[in-house]
């Protein structure tokens, strides 16, 4: 028998429909590895054992009786603790959510529930998802299972952690920034963040926000492709979702020939570790070798686009949580309300003039995409930085006057019709997991699955495990 840790979710549950295992195994094996694991990673907030043994049992009933069996079925998967969850704690990492029971679930959950999976637990998240770190003031600090000095990212760090130790096999992220992708890179798993309005969020009350996305994050495009497809399709919940579902059917060419691909280390401003850049050059040669056109280009891009999203991020956080800073405000992390603070100052009228910096940033990249199948750059500007460091450690300016920031994502949520995946694409000298982006045209979710899969077919990553230790930390 494998080890089930370590199978993907695709093979999981075609073991699972063969008979060749049960669902009860498969529950036990990743309760057994969450209570090995957690205590010093701090990756999952909730574990649910009597309820996903319990859902364990049906599942293996329903294999036995040859009913009709859904893609996941009995496959585990973790949900982060920022979505709302029915009947369960959903605290949003903060003081001011610690006791909230929703009343019900959202599109996704249905989904993932409908295809037979099987709630595992909730995983960490920032106070209101609003970092690139994973840390809350209800929860403490979540660990990167690569080095536990180092962070997981965020503000999916606990789905994205989790993954990566093989704890859950896929997990779901939620990303307006870079929620998604940061920890993706930084934990060596596969990140994505679809089109905006792909998969249905109504997770929020602003069911209009333009820069929010849900997606999966799992050790591999295939096991991501599967959970995207489970997720996907228009529900009236969300007006923004779209419409029509899409056809994702991987089928990874290694032939690329013919397809072009545009590569920017640096976005044209930001300060990239020599061995990020080094690692995104080799993999833009892995599609060189499949027959693929790389060229280098320009975008024409600056630090204002990440100067205008910080605030119009502190927008949302006002708009969304200033008024609980009077009764909360003094357990809450200092960098939320420095963004609610940011966020209350600004007018409608400079908000609206995002907007307008938004459609410059669009025209300047459109022609690009236009003549380009995708856009490869890396995901984060360095590897996963300590633990205890926070977002404000990365706001500065080097010396020769390029961007210090963390990320290269949050440029690409401003303009979210995008879609973009962060794939795993080597490693540093100290063993830390690279990771890079590959920016799709617009609503072109299938094509920058299938750019990922041949990717990861001609450059598996798939056999590098992080060293994991028991116990608390």
């Amino acid at each position: 028998m494998k080890d089930l840790r370590f199978v993907p979710a695709t093979e999981l549950a075609s073991m699972i429909s063969r008979r060749d295992v049960s669902p009860v195994e498969v529950i036990d094996a990743f309760l057994a590895a969450i209570e090995q694991y957690n205590p010093a990673l701090n990756l999952f907030c909730f574990v649910y054992p009597h309820e996903a043994r319990a859902a364990a049992r049906r599942a293996e009933t329903a294999v036995l009786k040859g009913d009709p069996l859904g893609p996941l079925h009995g496959v585990p998967f973790a949900i982060k603790d920022f979505t709302p969850t029915r009947g369960k704690r959903t605290t949003l990492g903060s003081y001011a959510f610690e006791h909230w029971v929703p009343d019900d679930d959202p599109p996704i959950l249905d989904r993932l529930y409908g295809a037979g999976g099987i709630l595992i637990g909730k995983t960490t998240t920032p106070e209101f998802a609003h970092s690139g770190f994973t840390y809350s003031p209800l929860w403490g600090v979540s660990r990167n299972p690569w080095d536990p000095t180092r962070t997981p990212g965020g503000s999916s760090g606990g789905s994205a952690g989790a993954v990566a130790a093989s704890i859950v096999p896929i997990a779901e992220g939620s990303d307006a920034g870079g929620s998604i992708r940061i920890p993706a890179a930084f934990c060596g798993v596969v990140g994505f963040k679809p089109s905006h309005g792909r998969i249905p969020m109504h997770i929020t009350p602003n069911d209009f926000e333009s820069i929010f996305h849900l997606g999966p994050i799992a050790r591999t495009v295939t096991d991501a492709a599967l959970m995207f497809s489970v997720m996907q399709g228009p529900d009236e919940r969300d007006p923004t979702s779209l419409v029509p579902s899409l056809d994702v059917s991987l089928r990874p060419d290694t032939d690329l020939t013919g397809v072009r691909l545009a590569l920017s280390l640096d976005l044209g401003y930001y300060a990239i570790d020599p061995e990020v850049a080094s690692a995104v050059t080799t993999a833009a040669g892995v599609f060189r070798s499949r027959g693929a056109i790389v060229e280098a280009v320009d975008l024409g891009w600056s630090r204002e686009i990440n100067d205008a999203w910080f605030a119009y991020w502190g927008v949302v956080m006002a708009a969304s949580y200033g008024d609980m800073v009077a009764e909360h405000g003094h357990h809450m992390d200092p960098g939320v309300r420095a963004l609610i603070e940011s966020g209350s100052l600004m007018s409608a009228v400079d908000l609206k003039r995002i907007e307008l910096l938004r459609s410059r940033q669009w025209q300047a990249i459109r022609p690009i995409l236009e003549q380009y199948d995708a856009l490869l750059c890396p995901t984060t500007a360095l590897t996963a930085p300590p633990a205890e460091a926070n977002d404000r450690d990365f706001e500065g300016t080097t010396p020769d006057g390029r961007y210090a920031g963390l990320d290269l994502t949050s440029p690409f949520n401003f303009i979210g019709q995008c879609p973009v995946v962060s794939v795993p694409c080597g490693f540093s000298r100290d063993a830390m997991p690279i990771g890079m982006q590959i920016v799709g045209r617009r609503f072109d979710d299938a094509s920058v699955l299938r750019l990922a899969a041949a990717f990861e077919e001609a450059a598996p990553w798939k056999q590098r495990r992080p060293p994991l230790k028991a116990g608390a930390p």
